[in-house]
């Protein structure tokens, strides 16, 4: 309240809290049609005299669609969007949450229509303890302010903390997440035959997502939709 609203990458002086200046805006790749109907990654060209609408898939989701339904994702994870994700993930720039939740509402407005339900992947107790917030779960809580979708923050509890993901293949990703996280048994009742829509900082490989979609059908749910801020453009197996 009392310093002057900054951007969220560069620190220059803005408008309003939670927003990028033009430069940095300017630098950021925001992800649009064409993209694959399913995983959502975007087609470098578009086919002409065609609007999407019927459903065009990846290589990936062709050779094997990922047990989530559908995923979108606001920008490119990369140079120029990483600074301002890194510092809302683990320099306490919360005040961005709602600003990333409103581009969040607009690129998966299609996930949210019909959806039940809004859920966080969740952090070990210990990483929560040692950063003080979820990142995922306060963009959980302002989407659902947004969308009028209910959230669930503690849906999800991740059973062993993990080693951080980063250095990791992509085989090697889901290895280190398999079984990690589970359903807390007092809401089984009320994920059973829902869409659910998982929500998370960034997508890399899908392992994560796919862990967690894995243990919300294992405990009922009907359906799993992925919405993420930040998304890994380089081709990767989901």
């Amino acid at each position: 309240m009392l310093l002057p609203p900054q951007c969220l990458s560069c620190g220059t002086l803005v408008e309003e809290q939670g927003a990028l200046c033009l430069d940095c805006w300017q630098d950021v790749t925001f992800i649009s049609q064409p993209h694959c109907t399913i995983c959502g990654l975007p087609f470098e060209f578009a086919a002409q005299g065609n609007d999407y609408s019927d459903g065009h898939l990846c290589g990936s989701c062709v050779r094997k669609r990922p047990v989530f339904e559908r995923a979108r994702a606001v920008l490119a994870y990369d140079d120029a969007s990483s600074p301002f994700i890194l510092t809302f993930k683990h320099a306490d720039r919360t005040e961005a949450a709602s600003a990333f939740a409103r581009w969040m509402a607009r690129a998966g407005s299609d996930v949210l229509e019909g959806a039940d339900l809004i859920a966080p992947v969740p952090l070990h107790w210990s990483r929560l303890f040692k950063r003080r917030y979820n990142q995922a779960a306060l963009l959980g809580q302002c989407l659902s302010q947004l969308s009028g979708v209910p959230a669930i923050p503690d849906l999800l509890v991740r059973k062993r903390a993990t080693p951080s993901q980063g250095r990791f293949s992509p085989s090697a990703r889901r290895r280190n997440v398999q079984g990690a996280f589970q359903v807390r048994e007092k809401y089984k009742p009320e994920i059973s035959g829902k869409r659910v829509v998982l929500v998370d900082d960034v997508l890399t490989t899908g392992a994560t997502a796919s862990a967690v979609t894995r243990s919300l059908l294992a405990a009922g749910a009907g359906a799993v939709d992925v919405l993420t801020l930040g998304r890994v453009l380089r081709p990767f197996p989901l």
